[in-house]
């Protein structure tokens, strides 16, 4: 039986029988941008401020994907991201294969265009490599013209650093992806398109002896996706809305990536925006009508259910999210939210994870801690667990550590020393705006500073907390509303804190994170 749109569904889109229903990635894939290498299929996204950044996922069919790793371990420059920066770095990436390396360019709206290559997609990808400086260059995405043998590569503007947006640039590339050969020319200025605003995302292709830019349009909650050609790529270029909303659920459907399979089908991956859960990931059918135009999905509007490509079968499957930490280590599936400083991880012998609780003066707002480790909230219901133990004998008073829905509000559970007293299992909140968080319980004892963490998250986003102190579970606290961040959806977080001092802080420890229907 198919689930409702936006009710509980599996964690891949297989529905096992043939089809496929979307969101095919139900978690924050924001900006997608995807390629094929022989038989296999790669997407990248965007990663925003936290490290490592990148995330490289594979899958041979389009639907059922996994986790294989990052290309960027920590953002550049080191010292713009030692405290998180949730609107800034990794801003929609572009993949690409071209004379044997793997290619990611980017644009970060405060330094400029970047890329980094390798020749495997598991690496060893090289040092980023700034290609342009500037302020508002975002969005870069690289052609090598097989038919001419120029490089070139397109980009949108960031209103909020440029003073401007709505158009796209484009340049004469070096061959080797290294530098631009001269200062820009527009090449689509959509203030002159009637009805045609924050213009952004281009994805650049050759097809048919027409240059493609693909590129969404309409602001991300409420856009659409359009198609640009010209003859050649200064223009002119000629457009058309490709795919939008009409009467189905899916809202702004635009920003993504053209993939064809090797038996010839054309496909489009694209995300949605679903508030607090960010960028979810659709699959849509792509074909090209009698004027050569794309139409993607069902005549422009988006399928919610539809035939698998046709690829050979691959179990379902889907980016990983439990974790028992095997020997004291996490998995791909987790990221910092800004470039990690040393120590913040401590060697263990058996499975569990062991955090340092990071001395700070920011200790009452979770939201600028640099030291919380994260990954993508599901879009679906579920319920999140963790064992964590906090031993009082061994922790600076005041250390705490927890499980953090993490967005412009945020609410955590967990565990905290108060003073020179034992260790109390705690839930504090923090609203929209306010600079310190507050109680959302009363404490209650913690016997042996330990407790198993559960958050409860509905199909919406409501978070509802409990905690097992040794008793069974108690719920802690009001119904929590997750929120996203201005670019990023609300995160899942396990941290450890200390107010500033002298002295080792101790440590946290984490056992068995999961996730479950």
């Amino acid at each position: 039986m198919i689930p409702p749109y936006g009710q509980p569904g599996p964690p891949t889109g297989d529905l096992g029988d043939g089809t496929y229903r979307n969101p095919v990635l139900a978690a924050d894939w924001s900006d997608p941008d995807v390629l094929r290498a022989g038989d296999d299929f790669y997407l990248t996204a965007s990663s925003f401020g936290r490290a490592p950044g990148l995330p490289l996922l594979h899958f041979r069919d389009l639907v059922n994907w996994t986790l294989v790793g990052h290309a960027l371990d920590r953002l550049r420059p080191e010292a713009a991201f030692a405290a998180p920066r949730h609107d800034a770095g990794v801003w929609a990436p572009s993949l690409r294969h071209h004379d044997g390396r793997f290619w990611i360019f980017w644009g970060d709206p405060d330094h400029g265009i970047q890329q980094v290559n390798a020749p495997s997609v598991r690496g060893p990808w090289s040092e980023p490599h700034l290609v342009k400086a500037g302020r508002g260059l975002i969005d870069a995405c690289p052609l090598w013209d097989e038919e001419t043998g120029e490089a070139y590569l397109v980009h949108a503007w960031a209103r909020s650093r440029a003073g401007f947006n709505n158009r796209l640039t484009g340049h004469r590339m070096s061959p080797d992806g290294t530098r631009l050969l001269d200062a820009g020319t527009t090449l689509v200025d959509a203030d002159r398109i009637p009805g045609w605003f924050t213009l952004e995302g281009p994805k650049l292709y050759r097809h048919n002896g027409w240059f493609w830019i693909l590129a969404p349009a309409g602001g991300v909650a409420t856009g659409w996706q359009g198609a640009f050609r010209s003859r050649s790529f200064f223009g002119p270029y000629e457009e058309r809305v490709v795919l939008a909303q009409g009467d189905t659920p899916v809202n702004g459907p635009h920003q993504g990536g053209w993939v064809r399979t090797g038996r010839g089908e054309d496909w489009f991956v694209h995300f949605q925006q679903r508030g607090a859960h960010g960028r979810v990931v659709h699959l849509q059918p792509m074909r090209w009508d009698a004027d050569g135009w794309p139409v993607l999905g069902r005549d422009g509007s988006p399928v919610l259910v539809h035939p698998k490509p046709d690829l050979p079968a691959q179990p379902p499957s889907a980016p990983a999210c439990d974790d028992r930490f095997p020997g004291g280590r996490f998995g791909r599936q987790w990221q910092w939210t800004a470039n990690p400083a040393e120590g913040l991880t401590v060697g263990h012998a058996g499975d569990g994870l062991r955090l340092t609780c990071g001395r700070g003066e920011l200790l009452d707002d979770l939201r600028a801690l640099p030291q919380i480790l994260t990954q993508r909230m599901p879009a679906r219901a579920c319920a999140v667990e963790v064992g964590l133990a906090l031993d009082a004998r061994a922790t600076a008073p005041g250390a705490r550590a927890g499980l953090v829905v993490l967005g412009d509000a945020y609410s955590w559970i967990g565990l905290a020393r108060e003073g020179d007293g034992p260790v109390r299992l705690v839930h504090r909140f923090a609203p929209a705006g306010a600079g310190r968080e507050r109680d959302a319980a009363p404490s209650l004892p913690a016997p042996g500073g330990r407790a198993l963490l559960r958050i409860e998250l509905t199909a919406d986003a409501r978070c509802r907390f409990a905690a097992d102190s040794g008793g069974g579970f108690v719920p802690l606290g009001q119904e929590f509303a997750a929120t996203p961040w201005r670019w990023v959806g609300a995160l899942l977080g396990l941290f450890a804190a200390a107010p500033p001092g002298s002295g080792h802080a101790g440590t946290a420890e984490f056992t068995a994170f999961r996730i479950t229907p």
